[in-house]
């Protein structure tokens, strides 16, 4: 077979040995995120942080409550005057209270909507990990594939070198040391084949478990592969977005933010609180240590409730202390923080720029390595080259078409780990990959 016609052949031979149950890379994200441990954990606490945020609102809500009770006496005396017999009451009170000035339960409740958002942006992290573990499993199989899929091409043209190095010998226009060279080449490409069918087997087995399907199958690259270039091809616009759309960058925000509500919690120490209560109770008496009837009672009561802190020991002014400092802390972490996701979207976009530039350079360096093979396996057929030229010529060849398969699969995947450093990656993102799949 013409080497020049290996990818049309692979991309041929993948599509008639692709299952018809192969995926696409959304359908295995969806999957995916049905089924893996991680992301379904953040959910659960996201779910949980909207559960306490509604906790820390009932600080601001009125309180009702309802007391009953029941209780019998029996007073007996030798003297008939003091013999009172048996006598008992029951009573019933319904008492309820509106906080109208609770600096701290203020501050608490604003502090369980921050914990939402948090949560929120711990939610979209697990899921933009999510997608970047998929698509990487997603591309280990392809080049384990592409992999497997050269070494038996490489394969079958090392053993037509090695017949065709036979044949020559036994009619005398080559040594023995042909023969050899080839058929110490084509054990060496055997064994590359057993490693190569072991590690794709392996790659298969981790995508399996992220997604908990058996046996998938993702679909390859549609032939030719055209890969688009980094928009917007500005590295500062991505930093720039990096400030609002990281959620490292948000939950370092929202942990200054806070930091700020605790301080102002401890300040509420010092400030005094008033709440509206009231009460409305029922007395049923049958009879008493001094009356020997029935009667009834019914007490209703409404006021304010007014609590001024005076003196705690020196407990508040250190709490506020306490405070300020973790308020430093949390600032300097927002720095920290937005300086490592800024660092991290440089390196990820330069990342991709390198990637793109050695995509085109193994596609010229594919192009000269067929050229070099053509001329070389000429010259051996004119006697100007030797059998292991022709070899070395082949190897040169199919590692070219290895590293340039990987190289597109990392330009890929580096475009996704660059939205998810500077935290615009969606699952729209996917779809885009989508339509490079063959279909």
């Amino acid at each position: 077979m013409n080497l020049r016609q290996l990818p049309l052949a692979l991309a041929l031979s993948a599509a008639f040995v692709l299952p018809a149950q192969a995926q696409s890379l959304v359908d295995l994200y969806d999957a995916a995120r049905s089924f893996d441990a991680s992301y379904q954990s953040a959910k659960s606490q996201y779910e949980a942080n909207l559960y306490r945020a509604e906790q820390a609102k009932a600080g601001l809500l009125p309180n009702a409550g309802l007391t009953m009770g029941a209780n019998r006496t029996n007073v007996s005396s030798g003297t008939e005057a003091f013999d009172r017999g048996s006598f008992g009451n029951q009573s019933a009170t319904v008492s309820a209270s509106q906080p109208l000035y609770r600096p701290f339960n203020t501050a608490l409740a604003t502090q369980g909507q921050k914990s939402v958002d948090v949560a929120q942006a711990q939610l979209q992290a697990a899921e933009q990990d999510l997608i970047v573990r998929v698509s990487q499993a997603y591309f280990d199989v392809l080049a384990a594939t592409d992999t497997l899929a050269f070494v038996r091409a490489q394969k079958s043209a090392v053993s037509e070198q090695l017949a065709s190095a036979k044949r020559n010998f036994e009619v005398g226009t080559s040594t023995i040391t042909d023969s050899r060279e080839a058929q110490a080449r084509s054990d060496l490409v055997t064994a590359q084949e057993i490693a190569a069918e072991n590690d794709l087997r392996i790659k298969k087995l981790a995508l399996d478990q992220l997604t908990g399907k058996a046996g998938t199958a993702p679909k390859p690259l549609a032939v030719p592969v055209v890969i688009a270039p980094v928009m917007p091809d500005d590295v500062n616009r991505w930093v720039d977005q990096s400030g609002e759309l990281s959620p490292a960058v948000q939950q370092a925000r929202l942990g200054l933010e806070v930091a700020q509500l605790e301080t102002l919690k401890a300040r509420a120490g010092h400030k005094p609180t008033l709440d509206l209560v009231g009460s409305y109770n029922i007395t049923q008496n049958n009879g008493s240590a001094s009356v020997s009837q029935d009667y009834r009672t019914n007490a209703a009561s409404v006021g304010l409730s007014f609590n001024l802190p005076l003196f705690a020991g020196f407990a508040t002014q250190n709490r506020i202390k306490e405070t300020l400092a973790l308020e430093d802390k949390a600032s300097s972490d927002l720095a920290a923080t937005q300086r490592g996701v800024a660092q991290a979207t440089r390196t990820a976009f330069f990342g991709v720029e390198s990637g793109l530039g050695q995509v085109k350079a193994l596609e010229a360096a594919e192009t000269s390595s067929q050229s070099a093979l053509d001329a070389t396996k000429l010259g051996y057929q004119v006697g100007v080259r030797i059998n292991i030229d022709v070899l070395n010529a082949q190897t040169a060849l199919f590692d070219t078409k290895a590293k340039l398969a990987q190289a597109r699969y990392d330009v890929l995947l580096g475009g996704l780990r660059l939205r998810q450093a500077n935290g615009s990656l969606t699952s729209d993102d996917l779809a885009t990959i989508n339509t490079l799949l063959s279909k």
